[in-house]
């Protein structure tokens, strides 16, 4: 039997709602502005490129970088775009005759797994791959640190799993990448904008993020932040039109216009930067105490119902964790599919989740879910309640014990 209600928890694909300054500043740049931001002399481009430098100083100060240096924030479509960048950028700027080596985690996304392997396959770079402990999903940092070898040229790492919402030790991790002098990327997908963060406190040197999941901007945005500096090793995966320094057919080399090529997706932008303003208005730690409030609500629940045949994956606690949860209930067959869990969730509760693999294949092996379809996630934003979550327990609980009963 359909619900007419409809409880949104798959924020780590993207948030939603968004704040109404959101689809208000995007509608004033619609009906007001129009103009690309640099490609123009008069009123309107100038104040669409005010807008936009005013963005990337809202982002500078969301994570602990410098405000005085927003030319360090390149605009990107998204974290895959981010990561593409700082991962090709570092690894193609190299002129040493050594192919390299690079690190990443066995809970990384697809969106560094195959840039890796694309580059193995390309320039013969060399990879180690860090195994995470398979209850929790947590990283040794020095199982990196012993990876480490002369030739490494990239340290990257996911701070939030997209698939159990395990927190990666980034502090730790980016330390022993400063020591050895290796650039450190981290992909923040699932974090930013949930969690607090601090680029220079972290040791991070570039950090690739969305602008549509926790930053509450539109799809189409996202960002790199870039350590000063840590452009110098870096080189450029696209070259093109940027309005500045038209007279020359080579590519500025200045920031941010060296890796930001073509039109600006102006309008998604300036709706991002909304959703960053309202992030800061709220506060990240206030936002990051009702995320910890749902998670333990979540975790609480769990604990209370009962729920035969339901596995909860990554750690059991609000401890090095964000809001991302992922499940499997054992049974029936007809059920035990995570897309069947899903359409039952969405059908007779109403609540939209996602199941599969989640682009992190290596992640699943890590949890013994990759051949058996996955598992189905539950994401969560902050438009969402407590009660919202208890009630997402309350049904999952009631399909256990359905199938308990079956079985």
């Amino acid at each position: 039997m359909a619900v007419s209600q409809r409880i949104y928890m798959d924020n780590a694909a993207t948030s939603f709602p968004k704040p109404s300054a959101v689809h208000q500043a995007m509608l004033h740049f619609a009906t007001e502005l129009g103009a690309s931001p640099g490609r123009g002399a008069y009123a309107e481009a100038r104040e669409a490129g005010r807008l936009m430098l005013e963005c990337r100083q809202r982002l500078c100060q969301l994570i602990g970088a410098d405000v005085a240096k927003p030319e360090q924030i390149i605009f990107t479509l998204n974290t895959t775009d981010a990561l593409n960048l700082a991962i090709r950028g570092i690894l193609l700027a190299s002129t040493t005759s050594d192919k390299g080596h690079i690190i990443t985690t066995w809970l990384d996304h697809n969106s560094v797994l195959r840039p890796y392997n694309a580059l193995a396959d390309q320039i013969g770079v060399e990879q180690s791959r860090i195994m995470c402990d398979p209850q929790t999903g947590l990283v040794d940092p020095d199982d990196i640190r012993k990876a480490i070898r002369p030739d490494t040229k990239l340290i990257a790492v996911v701070h939030g799993s997209n698939v159990t919402g395990t927190v990666q030790p980034i502090g730790e991790i980016g330390k022993i990448a400063r020591g050895h002098d290796i650039p450190f990327v981290v992909d923040a997908a699932q974090t930013m904008g949930h969690v607090p963060l601090n680029v220079e406190d972290d040791f991070v040197d570039l950090l690739a993020f969305p602008g549509h999941k926790g930053l509450l901007g539109p799809l189409g945005t996202g960002g790199l932040y870039i350590r000063p500096g840590v452009e110098d090793r870096m080189t450029t995966v696209r070259e093109g039109g940027t309005g500045s320094i038209s007279e020359n057919d080579t590519q500025p080399t200045f920031l941010p216009d060296r890796f930001e090529s073509g039109s600006h997706n102006a309008i998604g932008i300036i709706g991002l930067s909304a959703g960053v303003k309202w992030i800061l208005d709220k506060g990240i730690d206030s936002l990051w105490k009702h995320e910890q409030d749902l998670m333990r609500a979540f975790i609480g629940a769990m604990e209370e119902g009962e729920m035969p045949g339901l596995t909860l994956y990554g750690p059991q606690g609000i401890k090095n964790r964000c809001g991302v949860f992922s499940v499997r209930i054992e049974g029936q067959p007809d059920i035990q599919q995570p897309q069947a869990l899903s359409d039952l969730l969405e059908k007779e509760y109403g609540i939209l989740t996602r199941s599969g693999i989640h682009c992190a294949p290596l992640a699943h092996k890590t949890f013994g879910t990759h051949e058996i379809g996955g598992m189905t996630r539950l994401s969560f934003g902050p438009f969402l309640t407590v009660q919202d979550v208890r009630f997402a327990v309350d049904a999952l609980g009631h399909i256990c014990q359905r199938i308990a009963v079956r079985v």
